[in-house]
């Protein structure tokens, strides 16, 4: 069953009237009333049906179909089309032609709003036009008394009077269809023609491809509507909670790693200067001794630890030194290393050989834990 529908006559365009007669469709029954009356209570879902004379309807080839760029690049595409400013105009975007352009509805946006306000709390879910409720194949021709729509396929969407009809008819796609109230004469120059016992009850089964009622005229939904998104929400609730503890665990591993990171570095320098028996700001201290080694041996030693280090870090938790003996004699450094794979060690190579040390590697063997070797470093090349 279709929902309720409030068609506007032709003498909307000109007055906004709550006392407007409308026609409003329900369960297969045409009631004629006024506007204010039509309008279903606030907890019911209907659609508004314009009169085509109301909107302008054209197609276009639009240079975008992503939602962000098209509303930027639509009034460029229509304002030639439009007799007005087109910054007066509510846009929107239709069914897409077969030749790949796209139908846009053009309606001024203070006459539509105007229409929408005597609907107080109750906006409808769709707002559509009425010759656009005529789809399907070639030119759809409705009959309604004197006032005729016609849809299909094609361009055209636009009300009509019998005598235009002659000369429309050859720029009219085929098949042409007609559909004329049971008792109404039967067109001329048509394909096909069905007779309608109600024609509105008709028309309000069948549904357009475009909707107006979007931005600022969309039906906002109250909060009991939200019901069935419950589920969705739980689920996405639950989806947060268990992020969160991803994170938290996540944050607590790193902060171990960086502790055990602090510990070696710790355990490194105490290594190389056993006299330092205060620790306050390694790097600090670490940056006093490398001062005050200028021009002896020992300067050495900490150049080549610095590049050595660099290269390690770069690698991360893939490489860690198991031991390291400095020869001051032959100024060079070893390292004995341990690596996830041999791969991670012929990165490390390649990267102190870029940063011009001459390098030499031994024997590499695989362990349980990973793999072994000994790396000499020393000298520029």
């Amino acid at each position: 069953m279709s929902a309720l529908c409030v068609f506007l006559p032709p003498a909307a365009c000109s007055v906004v009237d709550p006392e407007l007669p409308v026609r409003r469709v329900q369960s297969g029954a045409v009631e004629p009333l006024p506007f204010a009356t039509a309008v279903p209570a606030a907890d019911q879902a209907w659609r508004l049906i314009l009169p085509v004379e109301a909107v302008t309807v054209c197609v276009v080839q639009l240079p975008t179909t992503k939602a962000r760029w098209l509303q930027k690049a639509l009034p460029f595409a229509v304002e030639e089309l439009l007799a007005e400013d087109v910054e007066l105009f509510h846009l929107c975007v239709g069914e897409t032609l077969a030749d790949g352009r796209q139908r846009v509805y053009a309606v001024r946006r203070d006459w539509l709003g105007a229409w929408l306000a005597l609907c107080g709390a109750c906006l409808p879910q769709r707002i559509e036009v009425d010759a656009d409720l005529l789809g399907g194949e070639g030119s759809q021709l409705l009959c309604l008394g004197e006032r005729w729509l016609l849809g299909g396929s094609g361009e055209a969407r636009l009300a009509l009077q019998a005598p235009d009809w002659p000369q429309l008819q050859a720029l009219c796609p085929a098949p042409r269809v007609a559909h004329v109230a049971v008792g109404q004469a039967v067109p001329a120059q048509v394909d096909e023609c069905h007779e309608l016992a109600q024609p509105y009850v008709w028309l309000a089964q069948q549904k357009a491809g475009g909707n107006l009622a979007q931005g600022a005229f969309a039906r906002r939904e109250t909060s009991h509507d939200l019901g069935r998104w419950r589920p969705l929400l739980a689920l996405l609730g639950l989806w947060l909670v268990l992020q969160w503890g991803f994170n938290l665990v996540q944050g607590w591993q790193l902060q171990r790693e960086a502790e055990g990171y602090a510990s070696a570095s710790e355990a490194l320098y105490r290594e190389l200067f056993p006299d330092d028996n205060k620790l306050i700001n390694l790097r600090a201290q670490f940056d006093q001794h490398l001062a005050e080694a200028e021009g002896s041996g020992q300067n050495l030693l900490l150049g080549l630890l610095d590049q050595a280090a660099q290269a390690i870090n770069a690698e991360g938790a893939q490489v860690r030194v198991e031991q390291l003996d400095f020869n001051s004699q032959r100024g060079d450094l070893a390292l004995n290393l341990q690596a996830q794979d041999f791969a991670a060690l012929e990165r490390l190579r390649t990267r102190l050989q870029q940063a011009g040390l001459v390098v030499e590697m031994g024997s590499a063997s695989r362990e349980d834990n990973g793999v072994s070797a000994r790396l000499v470093i020393g000298g520029n090349g």
